[in-house]
């Protein structure tokens, strides 16, 4: 086995809750009192290319939201769906405990739309455990399509066998594994720290 020098983490279901999931978009339409057929209905037209940067904040709400008149303000909109946001303090610790050990370069592959993904990096303080993130509004890629893990070898220079992605979603980690990478279905913050010893990255 090579040694690991790498590890790529997921963030939305790993790290943090999911940005804007079903979940979260339901409690809006519940909220906020929307259609919740006619919203989810343009929020699968919509989201590809707000999640791979290809259209801003303001024109996925127009598309999904205010393309009619509402009680509400966008604002008010945008702070519930920033506020969707919470951390998963175990498996945080975990990150934390990697990232400080030096041992490693630690970077994020995930998807998310521009200004959820900024709005987390800033409210979560990510930049502190991760040197580079490879996410899908930066690189009009999204998981589960090679290109973003090929992008993230290709910039850190690194060979896949000695990379770990670490992500909630099995489907997510097809392709890192047909590249070669080593990957983990993360479940828990403890199954996570097993999962890391095998490799033997001490956490």
């Amino acid at each position: 086995m090579a040694e690991i020098t790498t590890l790529f983490w997921d963030i939305g279901g790993v790290i943090l809750t999911n940005g804007w999931d079903r979940v979260s978009r339901k409690e809006a339409a519940s909220a906020f009192h929307l259609d919740w057929e006619e919203f989810q209905d343009r929020h699968d037209f919509s989201f590809p290319a707000f999640d791979a940067g290809q259209i801003t904040l303001n024109e996925y709400l127009d598309r999904t939201v205010f393309y009619r008149q509402r009680g509400f303000t966008r604002e008010e909109f945008a702070a519930f769906m920033f506020a969707q946001s919470k951390e998963y303090s175990e498996t945080r610790a975990v990150l934390d405990k990697v990232a400080s050990s030096g041992k490693y370069l630690v970077g994020a592959i995930n998807n998310e739309p521009l200004e959820l993904n900024q709005y987390r990096i800033e409210a979560f303080h990510l930049r502190k455990d991760f040197l580079v993130f490879f996410s899908s509004c930066y690189l009009r890629s999204r998981k589960p399509e090679e290109m973003i893990f090929r992008v993230a070898l290709q910039v850190t220079q690194r060979q896949p066998e000695e990379c770990i992605f670490i992500d909630d979603r099995p489907l997510n980690l097809e392709s890192p594994r047909r590249l070669g990478m080593n990957t983990i279905h993360h479940q828990n913050a403890e199954q996570l720290r097993s999962e890391l010893g095998k490799y033997g990255v001490e956490v």
